[in-house]
């Protein structure tokens, strides 16, 4: 395992959607199995084209969009399972744990977590990324580690 592709307050552009899920997918190869990602950023900033990069990386084939009113979506992927979720609508932690969070995240190869500010305490050692759109060119983000 590498280290984790930035550094806390460390920041990097993206341009496009391709270099947004070679990112995600970058993102795979510093993280151990069973770890939590979290995703924070307005509408559209590309949370999810980061997940779908990390998805395909996984070997996962089919589509992969945001679970918003699902909450949590497993991916099954080759080399484990992804668990998307989306905690925007979610008022307190004790919602998705009775979906049986804490038992999907055990046995995914990795967990990404929009929105999740409500769970940072269950998860202190995970890191937090900022996705940003940039003035002047909707298709540059700014990825920045907050933790």
């Amino acid at each position: 395992m590498t280290a984790f592709l930035l550094a806390p307050g460390e920041s990097q552009l993206l341009h496009g959607l391709e270099e947004q899920q070679a990112f995600g997918a970058a993102l795979l190869d510093s993280l151990p199995a069973s770890s939590v990602l979290f995703l924070e950023g307005e509408l559209g900033a590309g949370k999810t084209s980061l997940t779908q990069g990390i998805a395909r990386r996984l070997g996962f084939t089919g589509t992969v969009s945001s679970p918003t009113y699902a909450l949590m979506q497993p991916y099954p992927t080759p080399q484990g399972q992804l668990l998307h979720v989306d905690a925007y609508r979610v008022q307190h932690p004790g919602e998705l744990y009775d979906m049986g969070l804490e038992e999907l995240t055990g046995e995914s190869r990795l967990s990404v977590i929009e929105w999740g500010q409500l769970l940072y305490d269950d998860y202190p050692q995970a890191p937090c990324l900022l996705l940003e759109h940039l003035p002047g060119d909707p298709s540059v983000r700014r990825v920045t580690r907050l933790r």
